[in-house]
């Protein structure tokens, strides 16, 4: 859910810490900046700011420029938090925000969550569902196979935990897959999923969790691994 329109947190003057979130594992960039607490991205009362700007194959050049206009640069120390998604995705597009969350959180020495951008899209969908409902998030690829990984909503929170990581199939596996009782279409909604992302941050923030850049790497599966 993207926020209302209005000055972005990085643009007000104010010096309290910031969490920021970068989504390009679409054609359209996913930003989000916050307040670093867990309500900064709840619906109610919600003082984040999100961007989805459709830049397709000129993430390169404008992946800087509309970081810089949500936030900029003499504001970047104020950041005490980072979260990226990792994919699957756009191979070019994933690995350029990687890259440019890792070199953040290592310049600026913050702590980086990389989230799985299809745990994003069930973890969205998940107040549709039941507790304990395992969800199906599949992308076809073009002559290649299906991706695809399952996630279970977790009772009474609106949160899901990653049953298996996604995985490149030559075929799409069977429905009823740990107990699978929905496939959800893998799209990203680049606004919705970077408060996610946001979010996700605060929680670890409250919970005194403080991971490194280092082991965040893009996840984008290339050889079919089909299991019973």
């Amino acid at each position: 859910m993207a926020a209302e329109p209005g000055p972005a947190p990085g643009q007000q003057g104010e010096s309290g810490a910031l969490a920021l979130a970068l989504h390009t594992s679409s054609p359209v960039l996913g930003l989000a900046l916050a307040p670093l607490n867990p309500t900064a991205c709840q619906p109610a009362g919600c003082t984040a700011q999100s961007r989805a700007v459709p830049l397709g194959r000129s993430l390169a050049n404008g992946l800087h420029r509309a970081l810089l206009a949500l936030l900029p640069a003499n504001q970047w120390p104020r950041l005490k938090r980072l979260a990226v998604a990792t994919g699957p995705g756009g191979f070019t597009g994933t690995r350029l925000g990687v890259v440019t969350a890792r070199t953040l959180a290592q310049q600026l020495d913050l702590p980086l969550h990389g989230i799985g951008s299809f745990l994003l899209v069930a973890r969205r969908q998940a107040r549709s569902y039941p507790g304990g409902s395992v969800l199906r998030v599949e992308q076809t690829l073009t002559r290649r196979g299906v991706i695809s990984g399952f996630y279970r909503v977790i009772p009474g929170k609106c949160r899901v935990e990653e049953v298996e990581p996604p995985r490149l199939h030559s075929e799409a596996p069977a429905a009823t897959r740990h107990g699978a009782v929905a496939c959800l279409d893998a799209a990203v909604d680049a606004a919705a999923d970077s408060l996610q992302l946001l979010e996700l941050a605060a929680l670890a923030e409250a919970a005194g969790e403080c991971p490194d850049w280092r082991p965040v790497l893009p996840l984008y599966p290339s050889a079919p691994v089909d299991r019973p």
